[in-house]
């Protein structure tokens, strides 16, 4: 099974960037969409960006298109997400998954393997 370790979470002020790095370890990254999902607490959770295996396929949640990128870098296994102006309402868990679907529809159960998560904080 992938094993999937997300880092570069934290506080940051509203307006302001993150970029969140998934490094896939176990198996290639060449054959698995990888999307990246949050909760908040009291809330589902919810498929925020998806890329395709081939990096053809870039899907994204309505509430973070125009402000958040999702990229992919297979020769080091990592799939990044970079967020710039970030809101109060983006505060949450952010988890990456793998998932061998050719389309990235971004639906949890259509992932097998997840991150632990890292927090995301958007404060003044």
């Amino acid at each position: 099974q992938l094993q999937l370790v997300e880092s570069g979470g934290g506080l940051v002020q509203p307006g302001g960037s993150l970029r969140l790095s998934c490094v896939v370890s176990k198996f290639t990254l060449d054959y698995y969409a990888i999307g990246w999902f949050r909760q908040a607490p009291g809330k589902e959770r919810e498929g925020v960006s998806c890329i395709s295996s081939s990096g053809g396929i870039r899907n994204y949640a309505d509430s973070v298109k125009g402000r958040f990128t999702i990229s992919r870098d297979n020769a080091k296994n990592t799939v990044y997400l970079q967020m710039n102006s970030l809101k109060p309402e983006d505060t949450a868990v952010y988890y990456c998954a793998a998932s061998g679907q050719a389309m990235c529809v971004m639906t949890a159960p259509l992932f097998d393997s997840w991150g632990q998560g890292t927090q995301v904080t958007v404060s003044s």
